[in-house]
Formats: structure tokens, sequence, C-alpha cells
């Protein structure tokens, strides 16, 4: 199963929409969304998705009930941290900020995680894998980017926005990111 992932999209319609189209020719069939969309005008670009969504509201949300009611036609929207089994089994867990994990308990595969602003892949010492797209805006970085995750096998790559107009049955866009998980 290929799952989209996205976060930190801080209201930028352009890069919403090339997240969008990113996740469609690339076959999605499930997008994950880890918070900090913000408002509910950048919620309109997310109905062209081919796929459902899911969506974990971040910390800088400005307008939740609005959101939550755009999210009605698209998919599900929820307070982090929540976890969901994908139609393979494939346990994920979301949130958006990391620390909001400790002293948390139950098993999973996938932990899908923001915050940061900063793209990350890394597997833990039981080999569950820890996912940060990294930010769909650019604000921060000026490196906006989402990240796509085969559950078969269970990898995942980073896609860089600006890159994203190439072929997807390759390595295009992708940063290799490596690092501890937890950082924040």
């Amino acid at each position: 199963m290929k799952i989209g992932i996205f976060a930190d999209a801080h209201d930028h319609l352009d890069h919403i929409k090339k997240a969008v189209d990113v996740f469609n020719a690339a076959g999605c069939e499930l997008v994950v969304f880890a918070g900090d969309l913000v408002s509910s005008f950048a919620v309109p670009p997310l109905r062209a998705l081919n796929c459902p969504i899911i969506a974990s509201f971040g910390d800088n949300e400005g307008n939740k009930t609005g959101v939550t009611a755009g999210f009605k036609i698209l998919g599900e929207i929820g307070e982090p941290p929540f976890g969901f089994r994908t139609k393979d089994g494939v346990r994920i867990l979301v949130t958006h900020m990391l620390r909001s994990l400790r002293g948390a308990e139950g098993d999973f595969d996938v932990c899908i995680f923001a915050h940061t602003h900063k793209p990350e892949i890394t597997r833990d010492e039981w080999g569950r894998l820890y996912i940060n797209p990294g930010e769909t805006s650019g604000w921060s970085y000026r490196k906006p980017s989402v990240a796509i995750l085969e559950t078969e096998p269970l990898e995942a790559r980073i896609i860089r926005l600006d890159d994203a107009a190439e072929d997807f049955s390759g390595t295009i866009g992708t940063d290799e990111t490596s690092g501890e998980v937890g950082r924040e």
C-alpha cells in the first residue's frame, strides 16, 4: 500500500496543491496529515485528492471548527496522538509533536510526526519506522517536502516539492535523512 504523508502546511495553498499532485501522481491509496494545516481555507485544495485522508491537528490550528467541518467530506481529523491499522495490517501512530508520545503504550510499526519542519526518516532499535515529512509550506527552511510510505516492503522516502515534476517510479527528489528518533 502506498501512503502519502505531509505536515506543517501553514496555509501555503500552492504547496498544498503540489502535495496533492504528488500524491495523486504516485497513486497513493491513503494520505496522512500530521498537523498544522492552520485555517479552513487550506482544506479545499485537498478535495482534489484521489484517495481518503486521515489527519491530526497540530499546535497552530487557528480554526479547528472550520477545518473539522471541511474534513467531513474528505476523511477524518482528530487530536493527536492516535493510531490506526492500514488495510494490509500495518499499525500507524500519528502525532504532531513526538514528545506527546512520552509514556504512551501500545504497539506500532510506523510513527508519523511533524512539528520540527525538518524531514527525517529513521528506525528505532525495534525496527519501527519514524517519519517526519518535513514542512509542506517551506516557510521556515525553504525546502518544502512530503513523504511517501510503502507498506510492503516497509520503507519511506522524502520528496522535495520543488523536484516533484519528475517520474515517481524512481528516487526523485529523495532526500536521504537519518538521525536519532526523538529530536524536537
